[in-house]
């Protein structure tokens, strides 16, 4: 789990605490100022889920690239060749 995660769900309590003082005492402006908190901080949440799925994807490549080098540089031309094709046809 990164920061991200950890302010991001702070954020979200936050606001909840600070809507629910806003509902308790009927101030609204305090129920608006802790509702942005709280997407504030599921926006930060998710970005920190983002994050971590993106770091454990490129480990899991690298793990499967150390194990299987031939295997990987094969693809990777492959896909070289076929981007290749794609961006040199003439489009008359």
């Amino acid at each position: 789990m990164n920061s991200d995660r950890i302010e991001g769900t702070t954020r979200d309590v936050t606001g909840r605490v600070q809507e629910g003082f806003g509902k308790l005492t009927g101030d609204e402006q305090h129920q608006a100022e802790g509702l942005a908190k709280q997407v504030a901080g599921r926006a930060q949440e998710a970005y920190g889920e983002a994050k971590d799925y993106a770091q454990h994807a490129g480990e899991r490549v690298v793990r499967v690239v150390e194990q299987q080098p031939v295997t990987s540089l094969l693809i990777v031309g492959a896909i070289g060749y076929v981007l290749g094709l794609l961006t040199s046809r003439r489009w008359d």
